[in-house]
């Protein structure tokens, strides 16, 4: 049984930073590709950054992000994890952990960690 389990989140002052953990397990095998997402009340889910092929590592991150968030990952099958420096007002979101198995419509998801920044 796949899981995904985010860890890490909180509520911090605009200016810090927080690492978020996707701890992972289950997965058949290793071809897949990970990323963050985040989902603001009331919106639909939003890319934050993820690698985006399984061959070099190719990432991509949202514009409003990049620079300030960094994605990582100790192997192909994770964990997975996002250093987010410099957090802003508006990074306030629930953020989730997504892992798309390659060739398939397969996606898992966490149950989301939630990361409050108070200005």
């Amino acid at each position: 049984q796949v899981q995904l389990v985010e860890s890490g989140g909180g509520l911090v002052q605009a200016g810090a930073s927080l690492r978020l953990t996707c701890a992972t397990s289950g997965f058949p095998d290793d071809n897949l590709v990970l990323g963050w997402y985040r989902q603001f009340p009331g919106k639909k889910r939003e890319l934050v950054a993820a690698f985006t092929g399984i061959i070099g590592d190719p990432t991509n991150y949202r514009d409003s992000v990049k620079g300030r968030f960094f994605i990582s990952k100790d192997s192909a099958k994770g964990p997975l994890y996002l250093q987010m420096n410099n957090l802003q007002p508006e990074d306030t979101a629930v953020y989730f952990c997504n892992a798309h198995r390659v060739g398939t419509m397969i996606n898992y998801w966490g149950q989301g960690t939630q990361v409050t920044v108070s200005s």
